[in-house]
């Protein structure tokens, strides 16, 4: 059984910056991809990154290009997500998520994750 828990969330003021974690037990070679995706208070669940175990390749919302980081320790069997130059429109759920497989056309697409954690809140307030 595979399982995934984040960490790191928390509450900070507009420009700063939160590094999430995901660590992952449970997990087999043909996990190919890890994700994280967000989800705030009336609004549908929504892709933000995306790492191919295959090649390290990453994907990023566009709403997240340029502020967001994500990264991988595959020794910790943990990916990590930097977020940079936080916006009140940051402030959700943040979740990570893997599946069997990879398609680097629907990586966003929640409904294609099999194992997600139990997420955690990041508030982005002044």
């Amino acid at each position: 059984q595979v399982q995934l828990v984040e960490s790191g969330g928390g509450s900070v003021q507009p420009g700063g910056s939160l590094r999430l974690s995901c660590a992952a037990s449970g997990f087999t070679s043909a996990m190919y991809s890890m994700a994280w995706f967000r989800q705030a208070p009336g609004k549908e669940r929504e892709g933000v990154s995306c790492i191919s175990f295959s090649d390290g390749s990453l994907y990023y919302a566009d709403s997240v290009k340029g502020r967001f980081t994500m990264s991988r320790d595959n020794a910790k069997r943990t990916v990590y997500l930097q977020m940079s130059s936080l916006k009140p429109e940051d402030t959700a759920v943040y979740y990570c998520a893997t599946r069997w497989g990879f398609n680097s056309v629907s990586w966003y697409r929640a409904h294609e994750y099999d194992f997600w954690g139990q997420g955690t809140q990041v508030t982005v307030s002044s």
